[in-house]
């Protein structure tokens, strides 16, 4: 038996409003099916993606006027020096950096790393400008430059042309890391006229050689493989 809420006369069990006051009748059955009530809303709201374009526009202005008003203090107020010319090479850099993830995302990953090295060599060359020489350029900075840019894009290849693994990817890091550090060391005994003799790339050239045979024998062997990658989780 069930009453009104709101005059208190006495219900019949299939009445949905009061004879009397006509005020709705809820039955306790429908509260527990009714689900509840959230505070939050139920749609989802989305908020509208950033354009990559809209992005390269942005970058590419915010870039551009720091090179430019860098330039325009260095010409009429701070004169000492070319101090500018630092602040220009890396709005360079970073520009050049940013095509591939934003301005232009199909330019191919060999001439992006083609590129990162030579906007690198330009920044190192602007810095000439402010030192007694640019000998340590031409027979220091470029050699390194061009050996690590060929380093990548020679690692890019691997990775992308051979069979990807991690132990596959720690022998390539390896190897070149060996070439890497005695070709740093030759380039810096030419430049100070030293005899052209590996010291302590060396030692790096004898833990990486290691490092790669064990590795090598890793790859050769399956059984090996497999039992290692069991023991490591991956």
């Amino acid at each position: 038996m069930s009453y009104c809420v709101n005059c208190g006369v006495e219900l019949d069990s299939s009445l949905t409003s009061c004879p009397l006051c006509n005020t709705p009748v809820i039955h306790p059955g429908q509260l527990r099916q009714a689900s509840p009530a959230s505070p939050y809303p139920m749609e989802r709201g989305q908020v509208e993606t950033v354009k990559r374009k809209d992005l390269g526009i942005l970058l590419t202005i915010v870039l551009s006027a720091t090179s430019i008003g860098c330039a325009l203090l260095n010409l009429f107020v701070f004169n000492n020096n070319l101090w500018s010319l630092l602040i220009i090479g890396i709005c360079i850099v970073l520009f050049v950096l940013s095509i591939p993830a934003v301005i232009y995302t199909r330019q191919p990953i060999y001439l992006s790393l083609l590129l990162d090295g030579i906007a690198i060599g330009a920044y190192l060359y602007m810095i000439t400008y402010l030192t007694a020489s640019d000998r340590w350029f031409w027979q220091l900075a470029v050699p390194i430059v061009a050996l690590v840019t060929l380093l990548a894009e020679i690692l890019t290849l691997c990775i992308r042309k051979l069979p990807v693994s991690i132990i596959a990817t720690a022998l390539y890091i390896f190897a070149e890391t060996a070439v890497l550090c005695v070709g740093i060391e030759l380039f810096i005994d030419h430049y100070f006229d030293k005899p052209l003799s590996p010291s302590w790339s060396a030692i790096v050239l004898t833990v990486c050689g290691i490092i790669v045979i064990a590795l090598i024998t890793l790859l050769s062997k399956r059984r090996l493989r497999d039992a290692v990658r069991r023991r490591l989780h991956f």
